[in-house]
């Protein structure tokens, strides 16, 4: 089985790249199951039921989200949606789920949603290593894919130590910059730091470049605005084996 895990969608230009060059890819590279990140989508924050429905068109399996979830106010019409999970590790007020149960080629395939606590100050979860144990403890499945969205590169590596042996797979997302450690942890884990964004190539983390110099060089809270022109798409591909459910390897996909 291969799995395709893209990263962070920035602005509508994402969800072009993803009309024009998915089904190519998922062709060329014989995917079975798709992950998406969408927190991004709607101009560099949160998702919309529009932008959600044309994203809905497309082969792709589950729908993940981050600390701009609860960006948009049409969440609350798609929260309750299986395929749309939100970090697990959200405080227990907050409404939606944080991993689902999908079989694919007579396999069940738990996708599993989590949020970083180091450097993410705009949202209140609880630690997302107890829930991440909670979950693969208690959700019987035969792949265990997790989308770790969070800041700190120590905080994704300890996180994908911890669950090593015990889940699938492991790929960050957020930073929105693709790292080139994709490899098989000692116990059998597939792991990725960082997928990067799926947005504008010529961009600061696909906002708009002269917008974010100001901020940066004059210190001045300029607004943010996403970035125009060509679009590129990161992600990574998880090779497992049918029989063992372990990943043979973790390839990065640049497209």
């Amino acid at each position: 089985m291969k799995i395709l895990a893209i990263g962070d969608l920035v602005s509508h230009g994402a969800v072009e790249k993803l009309k024009s060059d998915l089904s190519n890819l998922q062709k060329t590279e014989n995917i079975d199951f798709t992950i998406v990140n969408a927190e991004n989508v709607a101009e560099g924050r949160g998702i919309t039921k529009k932008i959600f429905n044309e994203l809905n068109q497309l082969n792709i399996d589950v729908f993940t989200m981050g600390n701009h979830t609860w960006g948009r106010k049409d969440i609350f019409e798609l929260i309750d949606i299986p395929k749309l999970i939100v970090p697990a590790n959200y405080s227990k007020g907050c409404p939606g789920h944080g991993y689902v149960v999908i079989e694919k080629n007579n396999k069940k395939i738990c996708t599993i949603n989590l949020i970083g606590r180091t450097n993410i100050n705009d949202v209140m979860s609880n630690n997302p290593f107890e829930i991440a144990d909670q979950i693969v403890s208690e959700v019987k499945a035969d792949i265990y894919m997790v989308d770790f969205h969070a800041e700190a590169t120590a905080e994704k590596l300890a996180m994908g130590y911890f669950l090593d042996g015990r889940i699938t797979g492991l790929f960050g997302t957020h930073t929105h910059i693709p790292t080139a450690d994709n490899r098989v942890l000692p116990n059998g884990t597939g792991y990725i730091t960082d997928l990067g964004m799926t947005g504008p190539s010529n961009s600061i983390l696909g906002m708009d470049i002269k917008t974010a110099l100001i901020r940066f060089v004059k210190s001045l809270p300029e607004k943010y605005k996403v970035a125009e022109g060509p679009i590129e798409l990161n992600g990574a591909i998880f090779d497992i084996d049918d029989k063992t459910n372990k990943v043979k390897s973790v390839y990065r996909v640049h497209l």
